[in-house]
């Protein structure tokens, strides 16, 4: 007779729903290698709730970051580390430590000169001078500052307890922590771990030892080093020796000597090139009759921006205008000028090469992340080497700190144009040309115009520290403000840059949008 509740789909589900269950701890077995039931277990507790769901790991507990590292979550081991070194080096400290070993040092450093003090008072007691007074004083003072500081050392000694305390509760707490986040944590790594194998399961030896000798390592000289303060040169000062740093200069100016006089005619080329378009700027920005310029500059704000950004910038005008500003802002807009079109005719191309070449992108980054992160300080030194000091060099200054973003970003523009569209375009026939003016290009776009934007900042950020070596413009005016603590003038023309750069970014932020 058959079954009238029988439902061959919930039957169908039901096998489904086992075979998912038992493929699941099959799994979890294969990652964690060790206690699989117990790991069973608790990931589907946490699996269950999208919410973290607290369980206790013993042996999470009492190894800590030995027990993360060895499973391969660095990331927690690390965390923990910092703070089971702190818990340690307080416990260390308090038991341990000499707590007053600063306080000591402190005093035999003042006992020599209360030595020296108690000299000249006896040669002056001998002596009958009319200074005994004054030395007696000295003498005096320097004992009382002894007898305060040897009151703050035997505090500091007595407070060793309460220190170690602090440190045990530090260490409890942690190691609660750590027992009740590590299941949560394991099984977010087992999840990736079902998406990609190649992700590292199970505690294999290796990993163990080397979690454990590294963060017995690292506590051990944090204990020694803050326990026992000054006891062990080698933990507080880098082994060297000071013929290295020498050596190091003079290969270095060296080469650099040899690049000034072998290297010549490049340095004269480049600054020739940079001095036509630096003056064509001039005479155009500065020599042109302000309402033009004003005029133009408006206009040109209207068309990209619209009209209430055009107000704002005859506003921005009108201040360098009306507070004598004028000119010296036009210097500051050619010289940034010159510096962000030789960057933006250089980058624009460099990055369309680069997008497409991997390997030659990847010889060049280095080089981009020198020019973006040494201060300007520093590549200054070889700029003035090379081109001596005036505007050439505060160009290439400039250049070097705000030329790389328009690299980047037409790079990562054109490595995001979506392939199916240029295969597209490829299958319509179209040749090398075609694909990157029209299509790889216009798509492009927008970040490629955010790395114009993000250049021209740039280059505008180095106004004041171009002025350092003879470039003109407002930037010669906060210079000054500077030296003679001026705060009026400071600020002022500290306003007219901001204004400057605040009508080139709606400029082009405009025509981007």
């Amino acid at each position: 007779m058959k079954d009238e509740n029988f439902n061959p789909l919930e039957d169908t589900e039901s096998a489904a729903a086992l075979a998912y269950a038992e493929e699941r701890r099959d799994n979890i077995r294969t990652f964690v290698r060790t206690s699989p039931d117990y790991y069973i277990a608790n990931f589907d507790r946490v699996g269950a709730s999208a919410r973290f769901t607290a369980t206790f790991n013993l042996m999470a507990g009492l190894f800590g970051p030995i027990w993360f590292g060895a499973r391969g979550l660095w990331s927690w081991a690390l965390s923990f580390l910092i703070i089971e070194a702190i818990a340690f080096v307080q416990i260390a400290r308090g038991l341990f430590g000499d707590l007053a070993a600063d306080a000591m040092a402190r005093i035999a450093s003042i006992e020599g000169t209360l030595e020296l003090r108690k000299q000249q008072l006896a040669a002056a007691i001998e002596s009958g001078s009319d200074r005994v007074d004054a030395f007696q004083r000295a003498v005096d003072g320097l004992e009382a500052n002894i007898g305060g500081i040897r009151a703050e050392a035997e505090a500091l000694a007595a407070e060793g307890p309460m220190i170690a305390l602090t440190g045990l509760i530090i260490l409890v707490v942690v190691k609660i922590a750590q027992a009740v986040v590590a299941n949560w944590a394991l099984e977010a790594r087992f999840s990736d771990w079902l998406s990609d194998n190649s992700i590292r399961s199970g505690m294999p030896v290796q990993q163990i030892v080397f979690s454990a000798v590294f963060m017995a390592l690292v506590v051990a000289v944090a204990m020694v080093h803050y326990s026992f303060p000054g006891r062990f040169s080698l933990l507080s000062d880098f082994p060297t020796d000071p013929d290295i740093r020498l050596v190091s200069i003079d290969g270095v100016e060296a080469f650099f000597n040899w690049a000034v006089l072998n290297g010549e005619a490049l340095f004269d080329g480049i600054t020739y090139a940079i001095r036509l378009v630096l003056d064509a700027l001039e005479l155009v920005f500065v020599s042109t009759p302000w309402i033009v310029i004003a005029a133009l500059i408006i206009l040109l704000t209207w068309l990209t921006a619209g009209v209430r950004m055009a107000i704002y910038s005859g506003a921005f005008l009108a201040y360098m205008g009306l507070l004598g500003f004028w000119e010296k802002a036009m210097t500051t807009l050619a010289l940034l000028g010159t510096a962000a079109c030789l960057s933006i005719l250089i980058g624009i191309p460099l990055g369309m090469f680069a997008a497409r070449r991997p390997r030659f992108y990847a010889f060049i980054q280095p080089i981009m992340d020198f020019m973006q992160t040494m201060p300007a300080f520093v590549f200054m030194i070889p700029v003035i080497a090379f081109f001596g000091t005036g505007k050439p060099a505060a160009v290439v200054t400039t250049m070097i700190f705000g030329g790389t973003p328009v690299v980047r970003l037409t790079v990562l523009g054109l490595r995001g144009v979506p392939e199916s569209v240029r295969e597209a375009a490829i299958s319509f026939g179209a040749n090398k040309w075609y694909l990157l003016t029209k299509v790889d290009l216009p798509l492009a776009s927008p970040s490629i115009r955010a790395g114009i934007n993000q250049t021209i900042m740039l280059s505008l950020a180095m106004v004041v520290v171009a002025s350092l070596i003879g470039a003109k413009g407002l930037g010669e005016d906060v210079l000054e403000a500077l030296q003679y603590a001026n705060v009026g003038q400071g600020i002022l023309a500290g306003f007219s840059i901001l204004f400057c750069a605040m009508i080139l970014d709606r400029i082009v932020q405009g025509q981007r949008k």
